[in-house]
């Protein structure tokens, strides 16, 4: 007996940050977008809590109970006062350290396959709270489709999506740190005032009405400038993908992945090999969206 779980990646079509909390988080507002890149996360009972892990770039992914697949397991029997005595096995599509919660996904992933297998019948309210300790973008996982994120992204508010949403994410070599990308943020913005963040009304009513252009024109990263900081080279893959005729282009989260917005399926495409042939990425990987959240195979 097994069940396996699949869960999506996401974009952050806007990502506005304030200023440091006292606790170290940021208020957020944060519009995700979950897209049509998956892990797929299979539990099956075992004598302890084990971890394996395939696909590109398993390599870099933990294994151990450090892995938010295994802490939501633990997290999940502890309130229902059980064993968590699986074995949880992630088959990787989502780039690994690219900003798109591959990690997040994981998390969500593996809870609800762990409540699956052991037949708990988790209230959703319950699982998003779970969700909500384990990370900021864990709960977006669970739910898909589009939300607004508030506090620091854990609070959501499902979004009405009108359309279908094509993209491009060119991965880059190597990951970034998400708290470096933060600290670059307080860095940059030290001696300024950072404005209380607010999603942007534009921007949900581009989503709403499925209207491609006008979400090209209002997508936005706080985090962006930070990134480039970091890691000056991803300047050349945005210009690259807007040079070969995305809409839009930015920085997907924390990076380093970056994410085009394309006019159809066809333009994607072609996104994608120029950006392949340009050299200023590993691997380019088109996708659409909205896509649903973690879901029972």
């Amino acid at each position: 007996m097994s069940v396996t779980v699949r869960v999506p990646a996401k974009v952050n079509v806007q990502l506005a940050v304030g200023a440091a909390r006292e606790d170290g988080f940021h208020d957020l507002a944060n519009v995700f977008l979950a897209v049509s890149l998956y892990d797929e996360v299979t539990v099956t009972p075992s004598r302890e809590l084990t971890v394996t892990c395939s696909g590109p770039d398993a390599d870099q992914v933990p294994l151990d109970r450090t892995n938010l697949a295994a802490r939501a397991a633990e997290l999940l029997a502890a309130r229902h006062g059980i064993d968590p005595a699986v074995h949880i096995h992630i088959a990787k599509d989502i780039p690994v350290a690219g900003g798109m919660a591959g990690g997040s996904a994981d998390g969500a992933g593996a809870l609800l396959a762990c409540d699956a297998l052991w037949g708990l019948g988790t209230p959703k309210a319950d699982l998003l709270d779970i969700c909500a300790e384990l990370g900021s973008d864990v709960p977006f996982s669970l739910v898909g489709g589009a939300a607004l994120g508030t506090g620091r992204g854990e609070r959501l508010t499902e979004l009405p999506v009108g359309g279908t949403f094509h993209w491009v994410f060119a991965v880059a070599d190597g990951g970034l740190s998400t708290p470096a990308v933060y600290r670059e943020f307080d860095r940059l913005a030290e001696g300024t005032a950072v404005p209380v963040p607010a999603a942007s009304p534009l921007l949900l009513d581009a989503l709403c009405t499925g209207d491609a252009s006008a979400l090209a024109g209002a997508l936005a990263n706080d985090l962006q400038p930070a990134a480039l900081s970091l890691r000056p080279s991803l300047a050349a893959t945005l210009t690259a993908g807007v040079e070969a005729g995305a809409l839009a282009a930015l920085v997907s989260g924390s990076g380093p992945t970056t994410a085009f917005l394309a006019k159809d399926t066809d333009a994607a495409q072609q996104i994608a090999d120029a950006l392949l042939a340009s050299g200023t990425c590993r691997t380019a990987r088109v996708a659409s969206a909205p896509a649903p959240g973690a879901t029972v195979l």
